[in-house]
């Protein structure tokens, strides 16, 4: 009985607490017919976690499928400004390409020469009679053909005229040396001093152009074919003096007198026409009295003097005695 009443006053003091805890009910935990997965805080907090975590990698995944369509669009915007970039950098090798093709044929092409050419006959003779008459007029440029057809044709007479002295004064022509000496020094005294002439008008400052010193230098060999025509045919010393004055020193002033109606300053067109005029007139000296023996000296250097030419001579073969030929095909026949 005590027993029973100590157990129901410890009953009536937590009669209280056992209300408030269980509101009206049971305050016993039966801890065997607990499951072991309700509502433990940690256990949510892991399922909390692998949730976030599976959500993350998810969201990791569509970023890095996101961001693999960008690169792609980005790789395909490079791949094609890459394309566009071949394409241009083709159409332009490729339009070059054709530009310098063009231009190497037309380079190629003998029309371009076409212009410089086209003259009429009556044009050349009216241009040759000029080339003889010095024009006294400063103040203004003087006129000059700007074509090669009568220059070229007047080389080449230059050079039919020194074969034909060269044939009247005995020389031997030998394999076309003559010929080919004959061509080298006519066309590179018009070629070389029309370069140097033209190089020395563009420090001088004149008005003119290489197919006009072409043209100018050209149309003044027409005096020097005239003089050494006449005397290669008549030999008198005493009448190539007065051609070389006046034949070819009229061709000369012609020339003088055209550059310097071309140039400004004094000291500028002394310079140039002085070179000019002594070229021309040493030139006209030099075929004259120098060229044959020049050529000569180079006909005796290079074949020898008075060389005959190269004859097949025939040689004697030694007789062979039989006795010989027998013992040397006994030889052989033992040998074999």
């Amino acid at each position: 009985a005590a027993g029973g009443g100590g157990r129901s006053g410890t009953a009536a003091d937590w009669g209280g607490f056992e209300d408030n805890m269980q509101g009206g009910g049971s305050a016993v935990i039966d801890m065997e017919n607990m499951d072991d997965t309700s509502g433990s805080s940690f256990e949510d907090m892991g399922e909390m976690h692998q949730r976030m975590k599976e959500e993350e990698e998810e969201e990791a995944e569509g970023d890095a499928g996101a961001a693999e369509e960008e690169d792609g669009e980005f790789l395909g915007m490079k791949g094609l400004r890459g394309q566009l970039g071949r394409q241009v950098a083709d159409q332009m090798w490729q339009g070059g390409k054709r530009q310098a093709s063009r231009a190497f044929s037309l380079y190629a092409n003998i029309d371009i020469l076409r212009p410089y050419f086209d003259v009429e006959p009556i044009q050349v003779r009216a241009r040759l009679l000029e080339s003889m008459i010095p024009v006294k007029m400063i103040n203004f440029p003087q006129k000059i053909a700007g074509e090669l057809y009568g220059p070229l044709m007047l080389v080449f007479t230059l050079v039919a005229i020194l074969l034909h002295g060269m044939k009247t004064s005995d020389t031997i022509i030998r394999e076309g040396t003559l010929m080919g000496t004959a061509i080298g020094t006519c066309f590179g005294y018009w070629l070389g001093v029309s370069s140097f002439i033209y190089f020395l008008a563009y420090l001088c400052n004149a008005q003119i152009t290489m197919v006009q010193m072409l043209s100018l230098l050209g149309y003044g060999l027409f005096g020097h074919c005239i003089t050494l025509f006449v005397t290669y045919n008549i030999h008198f010393h005493s009448l190539f003096y007065i051609f070389w004055l006046g034949v070819g020193g009229l061709s000369t002033l012609r020339m003088v007198a055209v550059l310097v109606s071309r140039t400004v300053g004094h000291t500028q067109r002394l310079i140039l026409c002085g070179t000019l005029a002594a070229l021309h007139m040493l030139f006209l000296l030099y075929l004259h009295f120098a060229y044959h023996k020049v050529v000569e000296g180079i006909l005796d250097t290079l074949e020898g003097p008075n060389m005959p030419p190269f004859q097949r001579v025939a040689r004697d073969i030694p007789v062979v005695s039989n006795g010989v030929l027998n013992t040397t095909a006994k030889a052989i026949a033992l040998a074999l």
